[in-house]
């Protein structure tokens, strides 16, 4: 941990600088821009039934979108109000009001004509609902029956047979606390969380590289760094308020750097509405794009090293820390004769770039004293995503980029609860303050008060894949109980994860609002629990940062849903009544009992328990991590890994796909169109270059397709690198492999291959002989580059 505390908000420059507009036109009156002040209007006319109680959230609590820690309208990085519309538009999850029982208890057919944004808009799950089996409605129970109808059937299962999960929707660290302790409690550690379809590689490779799961730095180490890397990370679209620190970064000079196939709108210029020069004028945002193929990151970072390497026997120390290095880094020189052998030709194919532009890079990147890299799922989302991160901890130890100011590693997260879940022990691998091996077992042991289960829980995705195991397998998926989410739209291959969900015997959904996942059938029953909202928790509740700040949130006086109930309390409330003997292990008496249990439990978290009031907020760890350049590993010293390069080939009429987000909250969509280029949810990004190629002019009907599904959507020509295309998700993910996990950290794969064609083509020829001919080429390609 470091001794650095974090000196709190800095101000913004009162001049402006006209070097950095975007366009002399006011409000970029004529571009394709989001609109923010239309959005806010739209926002207060949704919420108008509610509005002083909107208003007090906004106030008095902590965002419940994305993870940069607004407390508030205010955080710790700059002074002034923050607000963006990401958070305005899930304003309305908190305010409105129940479903109408006839709507409710409608016939299910109907229900399922809607999809997810419909079920959101027709308002909160009002009281416990129950649908069995051959049932054409929900049906309202009390919640004491819903509990013992659970608890009943979990005492009749193997433990190995129920599975929890907990999405990152507003969820406080006091829910995820609940849920893992519940979790041993009742004998299972299959509980995983959000961050497995998002972040798992960040926290897998960051621990083997330097020995922290979290960001190593703070969000003010942006402002006056020298470079500021956005590694497949579109933070202006989905961590709006985070523009306001990258014009903070432009005007102390700092250079912005986006690598990423698309050379994404919302980081070429920005109209950032808190700031009257930029709400007016724009602010250009990155200094310089580097167009990677998709999955050509590694390849990208080898030329990176392998300049510098020669650049260090040319010059020693003109591309290396070397001091940094000999002190704090092992496996130096394991990794260079690794990338020595790296073939230029062969890194220009895989990246997608040329080497003059890698050793520019490589270059820009020595010439600098300090660096912050910042990455997302362009990274984390492949089969190899661990092994990306670990690319990027190799540079910055190698440029010694870690544990001081202006420095670090940052995965950047897109949701303001699920930097908690895995340090709460929501996850498989985890227990609070820990690792799921080891002392912290024993440790954990005596702080709860009863044996843990000690077999391997699994991932999320094979939780889902043990619903279809026969029935006598001893990790048959018989009881699922989830806190949200919504995997058939946000797990590869709908189709193949809906037959997972109905072969469950009893699904629970936790949630505040219906969604697509919630109508589907189950074996035996769907039994839907109403939640609070974080505002609602009696006694509040915390949420980390990206920064690892934890902030307390506030009960905030409004309405209420009647029959809601605090996360926390429904899990203790199930499992006193799986085992009411034991029941006084997982009894709160409140709030703040949890959070003197978990300060003990979850040692950085010592501090959670002193925070009671708006705006009480500490930070765990320190302004850095790995201060000094010492980190947490046995040697106190950072591993550099050597990392194989993943083949990818693309042949002609083969292109490698990756999934992008819109005007959207993870998978709940706020509008068919993208505010930053107008497309549509169905337009397939592509190459100009790539469109000529194939005959296709902008606005053609085309079809994506391989062994795993179809795509019909439109060509949309964009600057994005040649051989790529972008498609929006979740619309995308019928194309997207099932059973593909990342060897290390378990995350799904989110990107893959598939021909496309003209729509006209494809169905002019669409016999079946045909088709599989061409899903054969494609496969069989694929295996080779597997193997």
């Amino acid at each position: 941990m470091g001794k650095t505390k974090h000196t709190g908000p800095i101000n913004l420059p009162s001049k402006p600088d006209p070097k950095l507009w975007v366009s002399k036109m006011p409000f970029g009156l004529g571009k394709v821009k989001p609109h923010h002040i239309r959005d806010t209007m739209k926002v207060m006319v949704d919420n108008r039934d509610n509005l002083p109680y909107a208003f007090r959230i906004l106030t008095q609590g902590v965002c419940d979108g994305c993870a940069l820690g607004v407390s508030g309208l205010y955080d710790q990085t700059l002074a002034g109000p923050h607000v963006c519309t990401t958070r305005l538009n899930l304003l309305r999850l908190n305010t409105m009001p129940a479903i109408k029982p006839a709507v409710l208890h409608a016939d299910i057919d109907e229900l399922r004509t809607m999809d997810s944004t419909q079920l959101r808009k027709l308002g909160r799950i009002p009281y416990p609902l129950i649908r069995r089996k051959g049932e054409r409605s929900f049906s309202r129970l009390s919640w004491d029956a819903a509990l013992d109808l659970v608890a009943e059937r979990i005492r009749a299962i193997d433990p190995k047979q129920l599975a929890f999960y907990l999405t990152a929707r507003g969820i406080t660290n006091e829910s995820y606390y609940a849920a893992a302790k519940v979790a041993r409690f009742l004998g299972t550690n299959n509980i995983d969380n959000a961050s497995r379809i998002c972040h798992s590689p960040s926290k897998t490779a960051m621990k083997r590289s330097v020995g922290i799961g979290a960001s190593s730095c703070s969000y003010k180490d942006w402002i006056g760094t020298d470079v500021l890397i956005f590694w497949g990370s579109v933070a202006a679209n989905n961590q709006p308020v985070s523009t306001k620190y990258m014009y903070a970064a432009k005007r102390k000079g700092t250079k912005i750097i986006v690598i990423n196939p698309y050379r994404e709108p919302a980081m070429d210029g920005y109209w950032v509405p808190s700031i009257a020069e930029s709400a007016l004028f724009g602010t250009r945002i990155a200094d310089d794009f580097y167009q990677v193929n998709i999955g050509g990151d590694i390849a990208f970072m080898h030329g990176v090293m392998k300049h510098w390497f020669v650049m260090e026997l040319e010059k020693p120390g003109s591309a290396i820390d070397r001091k940094f290095v000999a002190e704090h880094v092992s496996g130096y020189e394991e990794l260079r004769q690794h990338v020595k052998q790296q073939d230029w030709a062969q890194l220009e194919r895989s990246s997608g770039l040329s080497r003059q532009r890698m050793e520019e890079f490589a270059e820009l990147l020595a010439a600098s004293k300090s660096g912050v890299f910042v990455w997302s799922m362009g990274l984390t989302q492949h089969r190899f995503g661990t092994d990306n991160i670990s690319q990027v901890a190799n540079l910055a130890l190698l440029r010694g980029f870690l544990g001081r100011e202006h420095c670090g590693l940052m995965p950047i997260r897109g949701h303001s609860g699920v930097q908690g879940s895995g340090e709460m022990g929501a996850d498989p691998f985890s227990l609070p303050g820990g690792e799921f091996k080891g002392a912290d077992i024993p440790r954990i042991e005596k702080v709860w008060g009863f044996e843990l289960p000690k077999w391997q829980g699994d991932i999320v995705g094979v939780t889902l894949e043990n619903a279809v195991l026969p029935e006598d397998h001893e990790r048959k998926l018989k009881l699922f109980y989830t806190s949200g989410g919504n995997f058939l739209e946000t797990m590869p291959d709908p189709d193949f994860i809906r037959g997972c969900l109905e072969s469950v015997a009893i699904r629970v959904h936790q949630d505040i609002v219906l969604n697509t996942s919630t109508l589907a059938d189950a074996k035996e029953a769907v039994i839907v629990l109403p939640a609070m909202t974080r505002y609602e928790q009696p006694g509040g509740g915390t949420s980390t940062s990206t920064e690892r700040m934890v902030y307390f949130s506030p009960e905030i006086a409004g309405p209420r849903i009647e029959e809601a109930r605090t996360e926390w309390q429904i899990y203790c409330d199930l499992a006193s009544r799986v085992d009411p003997e034991r029941a006084a292990l997982v009894r709160f008496k409140d709030a703040q009992e949890l959070r003197e249990e978990m300060a003990v439990a979850a040692p950085n978290y010592d501090g959670v328990q002193k925070l009671k009031n708006k705006g009480d907020v500490f930070q765990w760890g320190g302004a850095f991590l790995c201060e000094d350049g010492i980190c947490p590993t046995p040697s106190g010293r950072g591993q550099l890994i050597k990392v194989e390069l993943p083949e990818l080939r693309k042949p002609e009429g083969h292109y490698y796909i990756t999934s992008r987000r819109g005007k959207q909250f993870n998978s709940m969509i706020y509008s068919t169109k993208d505010p930053f280029n107008n497309a549509d949810r169905y337009d397939v990004l592509l190459s100009p270059n790539d469109g000529a190629k194939q005959g296709i002019v902008e606005g053609d009907a085309i079809v994506l397709y391989n062994s795993c599904g179809t795509f019909h959507g439109r060509a949309r020509f964009a600057d994005i690198a040649v051989g790529n295309l972008e498609l929006y998700w979740p619309e995308c993910n019928a194309l997207l492999p099932k059973k593909v996990y990342e060897p290390f950290a378990g995350i799904p794969e989110y990107n893959t291959a598939v021909v496309m064609e003209k729509a006209e083509t494809y169905h002019a020829l669409k016999d079946t002989r045909y088709v599989e001919k061409r899903i054969a080429e494609l496969d069989h390609e694929m295996n080779d580059e597997e193997a």
